[in-house]
């Protein structure tokens, strides 16, 4: 099945969950001293801190992404480990396990990397719930929660790690294309849609087409451009920029309950000097204006849809009389 996406020019990711060990498998049977219990539990946890369950599990990893022809690595993890570290070390060596296990765990997925150099790393962990800094430094969540139904979530969830990192995905699934705009609002989208039901084909080509059209702006530098609320009354909006094109984008977002049909927001991160032609991609025309006025009066968006979103794009196009290519 590998073989044959890559001849489509698609990569393939295969989906593993390797450190909880459960009642009747190899690992439990034949590998005992390898693992973590606790009384009362059916789970036990693979010790990534014992070397020798260590190496089993990178060679046996490492065996199964060379033969299948793996592109991306998919790690879940779907329970709670601090109390099974915790109950193998004695009152005076709490945390001993825990440290020695995180380790080889980042040593697992450097030694993968090690060996398969173009190889990425998907971290999922109960609704990519791993997001230390060295995990990020490895992998990114193209899964960023499992709670992904409510728009006004997902447009929290956007508002809140475009603080923090980059890159995250999310899945889609609706075809109402204000819920589409708030879990799209990140620059990977797994598309969950059944094609056996009654979809109108349409109409998502157009939601996708846009997407794409702002997706790589999310790379850019972020500025929230209201508060944070989750509040059916409310307006979120927030601006991604990207300095080194002279480019990027605008989305904003007017809940069930709000009132107003529009807004102004003032942009940052602009060049004061330079003239930005301003797109409405949900209609509206184009217009022309400085960073300045931009920045200091504001742009306005208008939303007619209750609920509503929308989004505008600009891009610089002179700057002191020298026009920009």
């Amino acid at each position: 099945m590998f073989a044959y996406a890559h001849t489509k020019g698609l990569k393939s990711i295969l989906w593993f969950e390797p450190e909880r060990v459960t009642r009747g498998s190899w690992l439990y049977e034949k590998h005992p001293e390898w693992l973590l219990s606790l009384e009362k539990k059916d789970w036990r946890l693979l010790n990534l801190g014992n070397p020798e369950a260590w190496k089993w599990l990178v060679d046996h990893v490492d065996k199964l992404i060379t033969k299948q022809g793996i592109d991306v690595y998919r790690n879940d993890f779907n329970m709670a480990p601090l109390e099974y570290w915790r109950a193998h070390d004695g009152e005076d060596r709490q945390g001993i396990t825990e440290i020695r296990y995180v380790t080889g765990f980042l040593a697992f997925w450097d030694e993968l990397r090690r060996r398969h150099p173009n190889l990425l790393i998907d971290t999922c962990s109960s609704g990519a719930r791993r997001r230390d800094i060295e995990t990020l430094r490895r992998s990114v969540p193209f899964w960023r929660s499992d709670y992904v139904l409510d728009p006004a979530s997902q447009q929290g969830q956007t508002y809140g790690m475009a603080f923090w990192f980059t890159l995250f995905g999310n899945g889609v699934r609706t075809t109402d294309p204000y819920t589409f705009s708030s879990v799209a609002a990140c620059p990977i989208i797994n598309c969950n849609w059944d094609v056996r039901k009654n979809l109108d084909f349409a109409l998502l080509r157009r939601l996708t087409e846009q997407w794409r059209k702002i997706s790589s702006y999310y790379l850019g530098d972020y500025y929230p451009l209201t508060p944070y609320s989750l509040e059916p009354d409310a307006w979120i909006a927030w601006q991604f920029d990207s300095p080194e094109t002279g480019e990027g984008m605008v989305q904003a977002f007017r809940r069930q309950e709000n009132s107003f049909e529009s807004g102004r927001f003032k942009l940052r991160g602009l060049d004061p000097a330079a003239q930005y032609k301003v797109r409405h991609l949900n209609g509206g025309g184009e217009v022309e204006e400085t960073g300045r006025a931009l920045m200091e009066k504001g742009i306005s968006v208008l939303i007619e849809d209750q609920p509503g979103a929308a989004v505008l794009t600009y891009k610089q196009v002179k700057r002191l009389g020298v026009s920009r290519s």
